[in-house]
């Protein structure tokens, strides 16, 4: 009991076994693949939280059985050769939880809802057809939300249940959608994938950004549909558009990142805002933006029609 192992070893046993496993003094930005590798030739992992504590150096692991749990604790306890990922030695011991609970944020709770962050595209590069294509190899997707957040280009994806989820997810975490699929301009389109909390998504209508394949009769934003409505024709002859209060913008030349906040500040000149919604549409980019009512949009509309928001001629 002299030496600080012997203390350390002690300690182990005296802990309530537990099949989720407590593990510090990881390397740095320990990967949940490096976890697993470690842990895997005692047993099955069910759930694991990498980086946690101040240091972001400890990690705990879930078994599908305490044994499997105690076995590895039982085998590092006794062995010459201490636990180690990267060179680094871990200590492990039980942990004093008997599950992994995560917070909400943090996507490795299992669930029907896969939220897939697709890195190095465009929203545009990637359509919400091709999104469904590759995740219904795994069975009938109900409901996709696609958005732009700051972590780029993301996709909300409902399966009918949390089975079908993990299959989808542990297929496609870390890979890429396949090349034929995207346009010739995209390199790279990887997809990382966790777990959101949603259980059911609330889709209103069907449109560039948002599915629902279970309501066939739900209505579809006309911005989906090209050259469904119906033009009035003016006193002059020409096609004229059915007023409304909401604004359809299509923004060409786009040589900087147009945002939210962007458009929202341009379009605000005329009057309040209400909402702004941002898509992508065969490499360009378009946007809904909703007055309180017709005449400002039709003010706003007038003004800004053909103009650009950067000197130069960028983003018209």
């Amino acid at each position: 009991m002299s030496s600080a192992g012997a203390g350390q070893q002690q300690f182990r046993y005296t802990q309530t076994p537990s099949k989720v496993l407590h593990l510090r003094n990881l390397p740095w930005e320990c990967a949940e693949e490096e976890l697993v590798e470690l842990c895997k030739p005692f047993g099955k992992i069910v759930n694991t939280k990498c980086n946690v504590g101040a240091n972001r150096n400890q990690a705990f692991v879930e078994f599908a059985d305490l044994n499997q749990a105690i076995s590895m604790v039982s085998y590092y306890a006794s062995s010459s050769e201490p636990a180690q990922v990267r060179g680094k030695t871990v200590y492990i011991q039980y942990s004093n939880r008997q599950e992994i609970v995560n917070n909400k944020s943090s996507g490795d709770v299992v669930g029907n809802v896969l939220l897939v962050t697709i890195e190095g595209v465009e929203a545009g590069d990637v359509s919400i057809d091709v999104i469904h294509l590759v995740f219904s190899a795994f069975g009938f997707v109900h409901k996709i939300a696609t958005f732009e957040k700051a972590a780029g280009f993301q996709a909300l994806i409902q399966f009918s249940d949390s089975g079908t989820a993990s299959e989808a997810r542990n297929a496609l975490d870390g890979r890429s959608i396949p090349r034929y699929l995207l346009p010739e301009h995209v390199t790279s389109c990887l997809l990382r994938i966790s777990f959101s909390a949603h259980t059911d998504l609330n889709i209103k209508f069907q449109s560039h950004r948002s599915r629902d394949y279970t309501n066939p009769y739900l209505p579809v934003n006309p911005s989906a549909i090209d050259g469904t409505l119906q033009p009035t024709l003016g006193p002059d002859g020409k096609k004229k558009e059915p007023e409304s209060n909401v604004l359809l913008a299509s923004i060409e030349n786009m040589q900087y990142a147009v945002t939210v906040d962007v458009l929202h500040t341009v379009f605000s000149a005329f009057g309040t805002v209400q909402k702004i919604a941002i898509f992508e549409k065969n490499g360009g980019m378009q946007a809904l933006i909703q007055y309180p009512d017709v005449a400002t949009a039709a003010i706003a509309k007038d003004s800004l029609e053909g103009h650009c928001i950067y000197d130069g001629g960028y983003c018209t």
